[in-house]
């Protein structure tokens, strides 16, 4: 049932099951600055997170930044072409490295240089050089030159941070001892490696901030009970009485059928819409009417804003007009959400609702809401 904001704090942890009679996560956790800063650790150094798409670093020594919470990660591909992660963070003095480099405007280098000493790492992650001033003592009178010890080039390195891939889309995981990409990622890896992913360009790019909490967005994401009334122009062609909602362990799909099929062969699924989130904080979106798929990345900021980057992939680059007013109407389709979720989360902000109450078809926000409280308790 709901429970109203009565001033008992009387909330339940959400149920296992959406059947129980309260099982949505209490108000509290979209609104608590304390939460936010809990989830950096519970949520966003335990789980993989999606770093960038592998297609924006084709070469050796190309590279790019993902800022996790408060910490920075490099992406590189060394010079055996494998893809490397490491923190932004200089092994000498633990100086920031390189400037914010965006995947949409990835950079390239022989070697990491930290500006502040100019001490110099190989791609793979090891010390190359320091200047002559880290080799003599000749500024301190205690010491001879021959009494310098010589650095140990991979005990000096970089920290490295975990990273695997599932087809061209790299995630990176902050923990020490994560579990496997793939064991977090079930059979969602093998279903989306089925697909030609890596055939796309990144075509468009866009950066929103939006005020309220990321889950809220998330939860709306994962579901289209709303559709009905709020994205009629989206829903057009669109058989939502014959959508599914597919719900594992930690990601969800929702299939849409439209009305008549495209006709392009090279299409991804071809008159079947896929939206599939994955937990924490990452989708990919397959339109089934057009020849591409989507990212999105949904950033928390802080307990009430997040970052929406949302990359559209197709086979070139260059959009074709058809391509380009499919965008826009995607692009609306987010603005239309945007408002809807601001509207959510002025209402949890008043404090009247404790806890909500979930219907029956919204098990996939039930399994969001489960997850998050899951990574609260462990």
């Amino acid at each position: 049932m709901t429970r109203w904001n009565d001033g008992t704090d009387a909330t339940a942890s959400v149920s296992p099951d959406i059947t129980d009679e309260t099982n949505a996560l209490p108000a509290k956790y979209f609104t608590d600055p304390a939460v936010h800063e809990m989830e950096q650790e519970t949520v966003f150094s335990r789980y993989w997170v999606y770093a960038g798409h592998e297609n924006a670093i084709r070469e050796p020594g190309d590279y790019f930044t993902r800022t996790v919470g408060d910490r920075q990660v490099i992406v590189v591909r060394d010079k055996d072409r494998g893809m490397r992660a490491f923190y932004n963070v200089c092994a000498h003095r633990g100086s920031k490295m390189v400037d914010d480099t965006p995947m949409t405007d990835p950079g390239n280098a022989n070697g990491i240089r930290c500006p502040y000493h100019l001490w110099t790492y190989e791609l793979d992650g090891d010390l190359r050089s320091t200047p002559r001033s880290f080799e003599e003592a000749g500024m301190n009178p205690d010491l001879e030159d021959e009494d310098v010890p010589r650095l140990d080039p991979e005990e000096n390195g970089l920290r490295e941070v975990h990273l695997d891939s599932i087809g061209p889309l790299l995630f990176v995981n902050l923990d020490d001892d994560p579990m496997s990409l793939a064991e977090q990622a079930g059979t969602l890896k093998e279903e989306l490696e089925s697909f030609p992913l890596e055939d796309y360009e990144l075509a468009r790019r866009y950066v929103s901030e939006v005020e309220c909490n990321w889950k809220t967005f998330s939860g709306n994401y994962s579901e289209c009970d709303h559709c009905q009334a709020n994205h009629q122009d989206w829903i057009e062609g669109i058989s939502l009485s014959e959508s599914e909602l597919v719900v594992d362990d930690h990601y969800w799909v929702l299939h849409y059928t439209h009305d008549e099929g495209v006709e392009a062969a090279e299409s991804l699924i071809e008159g079947e819409a896929r939206f599939y989130y994955f937990w924490p904080n990452f989708t990919l979106n397959m339109y089934g009417n057009a020849d591409g798929y989507g990212t999105y990345i949904i950033d928390p900021i802080d307990e009430g804003r997040f970052q929406l980057i949302a990359d559209y992939y197709f086979k070139d680059a260059e959009l074709s007009d058809e391509e380009k007013e499919f965008v826009q109407l995607s692009r609306k389709l987010q603005e239309e959400d945007f408002e809807l979720v601001e509207r959510q989360y002025e209402g949890l902000k008043s404090d009247a609702l404790a806890q909500a109450q979930l219907g029956p078809n919204e098990h996939t926000v039930h399994r969001l809401h489960l997850l998050a409280q899951e990574a609260y308790d462990a």
